[in-house]
C-alpha cells in the first residue's frame, strides 16, 4: 500500500475515493430508506447531459454537472408534487432526456474528448487538483446539511406524514434530500463513473441494514463498508491493472453478498 501512495496521482485518487465514498453512503441511507433509488438513478444519468454539455461550450464540467443535475432534481421534484403522472414515469421520462440531450451535446462536439468516458465509467486516476477542491466543497456542504437538517431528516424519512402534522416542512425537506443526492452523485462522478455511481450510493446502505437496524448504526456501518470497497477496489485496481470504478463497485457487491449469506446463516441459527 506504501508503494502505491508514493505517487501523488495515487494520493489523490485515494483522498478523492474515500471523500465521495463517505457521501455516497451516509445520503445512500436516507436513499435506500426512503425507497429513493431510482430518483437516485435518474439523477445521475442526468448528469450526463451536464457533462456533455460542459465539453461542448469548455466550462467546467463538474460544475456544468452540478446544475444540470440539480434542475433536472428539481423538475422531478415539482413535476411530482404538481402532475398525476407516478414518480418512476416521471424519473424515465427525465432520464431518457438528459441522456439524448447528452448524445445531442457529444454530437455537436467536433473535437474528439475522451474525458466522457472517464466520466461515464469513473477514472479515480485522472483525479486533479482541481477534483479534489470541488469534491471539498461539496463534502463541506452535504454534511453540513446533514448535521443542521439531522432531525428533521429521520422524521421525514421513516414517518413523513407525521412529520407533516408535527409542524415540519416537509416539501422543503424533500427537496433539501433530492439537492444532496444531486451534490453527492455528482461528486462521485469520476470516481465510479456516471453508470456506476447509483450503486455505490445504493450498496454500502443496503449493506450495513443487514447488519443493524439502528439508524446511527446503519450510517456507520455503511460509511465503514463504503471506505473498505472504496480502499480494497482501489488497490485491486491498480494491482491487476482493472477498472478502477468498477473494481470498487464489484468489491461493495461482494461485501453485500458475504453479509447476506451470514445472515441468512445468522437466522437459521
Amino acid at each position: 500500500m506504501s508503494g502505491i501512495l508514493h505517487y501523488a496521482f495515487m494520493q489523490k485518487a485515494l483522498i478523492a475515493g474515500i471523500a465521495a465514498g463517505v457521501l455516497l453512503a451516509i445520503i445512500g441511507v436516507y436513499v435506500v430508506l426512503k425507497k429513493m433509488s431510482f430518483i437516485g438513478d435518474g439523477i445521475a444519468h442526468s448528469a450526463f447531459g451536464g457533462v456533455a454539455l460542459g465539453l461542448l461550450l469548455g466550462v467546467n464540467t463538474t460544475a456544468a454537472a452540478v446544475i444540470f443535475a440539480w434542475v433536472i432534481a428539481m423538475l422531478i421534484g415539482i413535476s411530482k408534487k404538481n402532475t398525476k403522472t407516478s414518480e418512476d414515469a416521471l424519473i424515465g421520462i427525465f432520464f431518457a432526456f438528459c441522456m439524448a440531450l447528452g448524445v445531442i451535446f457529444i454530437g455537436f462536439n467536433k473535437t474528439y474528448n475522451a474525458d466522457i468516458f472517464g466520466y461515464l465509467f469513473g477514472d479515480i486516476l485522472a483525479v486533479t487538483n482541481n477534483d479534489l477542491i470541488s469534491i471539498g466543497v461539496v463534502s463541506v456542504i452535504v454534511l453540513l446539511a446533514v448535521f443542521i437538517f439531522y432531525k428533521e431528516l429521520l422524521f421525514f424519512t421513516f414517518d413523513e406524514e407525521g412529520a407533516r402534522v408535527s409542524g415540519i416542512n416537509t416539501d422543503f425537506i424533500y427537496f433539501l434530500l433530492l439537492t444532496l443526492i444531486s451534490f453527492t452523485i455528482v461528486a462521485s462522478i469520476k470516481i465510479v463513473g456516471i453508470i456506476l455511481a447509483v450503486a455505490f450510493l445504493i450498496i454500502p446502505a443496503s449493506s450495513a441494514l443487514l447488519i443493524t437496524r439502528d439508524f446511527k448504526k446503519v450510517m456507520l456501518y455503511a460509511v465503514i463498508i463504503s471506505l473498505i470497497s472504496t480502499t480494497a477496489g482501489f488497490v485491486f485496481s491498480y494491482m491487476f491493472n482493472l477498472a478502477s470504478g468498477a473494481t470498487i463497485v464489484v468489491t461493495a457487491t461482494l461485501i453485500f453478498a458475504t453479509l447476506t449469506a451470514v445472515s441468512k446463516l445468522t437466522r437459521r441459527d
